[in-house]
């Protein structure tokens, strides 16, 4: 596939409101409801380097989002942000409409690890490690944080693999996912809750294990067609470069176990778990990943803009590896499905990583696609947020 880098195009300026800097609006004695960053810029993010298929471009939505992770849009167009080291909580407005963030909030700057965002009637859901918050009639309230509903605040509260990523789905239940508390550990008999993805009704009633043996999923969403639950799980670490593989998985029926400790990938046999039960027990993957990139959100186009031969397949964000002696990851992938099975699985944007002095300058981790059709990408180490387009006239003219 012939791919074109995107171009850059206006210089970043960052106006900061009550005379705070970029990394002092985090600071617990502001009011955080009273910071305001006001946007005029394209970027100084170096996206040129980017590479995606021919008719794509990309560029900054919002920059200045410091550690940028789960995205969840409002009922009116106020995209929500959660992040995972910097305790904060953003709202991004839009408010002229022109797909550039002219408005960036810090809701609140002392949560404990708010990785996990949703929306769903009015409301904003958000995820710390042990507890999950309701905020009611959010949009309304923006100047004015209201005090949260506790939906609950019994699960675990190891930070190992503890930050969430929820999302609501078809059923109208919310899931959300409790990863291992370790690298390699079977925690089950201190939490059978411990490497499995949860569902519950809104209130937080009704709570159940949905899939089981899941080491650490950050990203899961439903198929468009299907409504079956797919999710993406990080591999462990310390068996090598490339071993095992993260994995692409498909629930097909509440209950399924897809393997963590015991098997990796369908196949690679646990050296330490691996004797207690066989591959063949448990769930393989839809699609083997790269070991150690790090799969984080997974997506399914179902807007108008992309082109159709993009629709029905998986998009992947691959926030990259640190337990490798060579980088991967640091990329959007694409898992291309024919009835339900993988036929292939290629880059669909890169160049975040520069491979050969392994310096990166972003790492993508939720995706998002907004009413128009376009992506937004969400970036916890460049703290921007990106927004795909794609218009078939650049092609004619290339």
């Amino acid at each position: 596939m012939k791919r074109s880098h995107s171009p850059i195009y206006l210089i970043a300026l960052i106006t900061i409101i009550s005379i705070v800097s970029c990394k002092q609006k985090k600071e617990k004695d502001k009011d955080p409801s009273s910071i305001t960053i006001e946007m005029a810029y394209d970027t100084n993010l170096p996206i040129q380097r980017l590479q995606l298929p021919d008719g794509f471009k990309i560029d900054v939505y919002a920059e200045g989002v410091d550690g940028a992770r789960s995205m969840a849009m409002g009922d009116n167009g106020t995209l929500f942000v959660g992040t995972r080291n910097d305790k904060t909580v953003y709202a991004i407005q839009d408010t002229n409409r022109d797909y550039r963030a002219d408005n960036i909030m810090i809701l609140d700057s002392t949560m404990e690890v708010p990785n996990g965002i949703a929306f769903r009637e009015g409301a904003l859901y958000v995820a710390e490690v042990g507890r999950l918050l309701r905020y009611d009639n959010i949009e309304a309230q923006l100047d004015n944080l209201p005090t949260p509903e506790i939906v609950y605040d019994d699960y675990p509260t190891e930070f190992h693999h503890g930050w969430k990523y929820i999302a609501f789905g078809p059923d109208g239940k919310l899931y959300v996912p409790v990863g291992a508390p370790c690298n390699i550990c079977d925690a089950s008999d201190q939490d059978e809750r411990f490497a499995t993805i949860t569902r519950m009704d809104p209130d937080g009633s009704n709570r159940e294990i949905y899939a089981k043996g899941v080491r650490n999923s950050v990203g899961f969403t439903w198929h468009p067609d299907t409504k079956e639950l797919w999710f993406t799980d990080n591999g462990r670490d310390m068996m090598g470069d490339d071993v095992p593989p993260c994995e692409l998985n498909r629930v097909t029926e509440a209950g399924q176990h897809f393997g963590y400790p015991f098997c990796h990938g369908g196949t690679v046999k646990d050296p330490e778990f691996g004797d207690q039960r066989p591959c063949s027990d448990f769930v393989p993957p839809v699609q083997s990943l790269g070991a150690h990139v790090a799969p984080l959100a997974i997506k399914f186009n179902t807007g108008n803009m992309f082109p159709a031969s993009y629709n029905g397949h998986a998009f992947i964000a691959e926030h990259g590896s640190w337990n490798r002696s060579s980088k991967v990851g640091y990329r959007i992938t694409l898992v291309k499905l024919e009835d339900g099975k993988a036929v292939s699985y290629e880059p669909f944007i890169d160049g975040w990583l520069d491979e050969e002095n392994q310096e990166a300058f972003g790492r993508p981790v939720d995706m998002l696609f907004l009413n128009d059709g376009s992506m937004l990408i969400s970036d916890d180490y460049g703290d921007a947020i990106y927004r795909v387009t794609y218009d078939d006239s650049r092609l004619a003219s290339n």
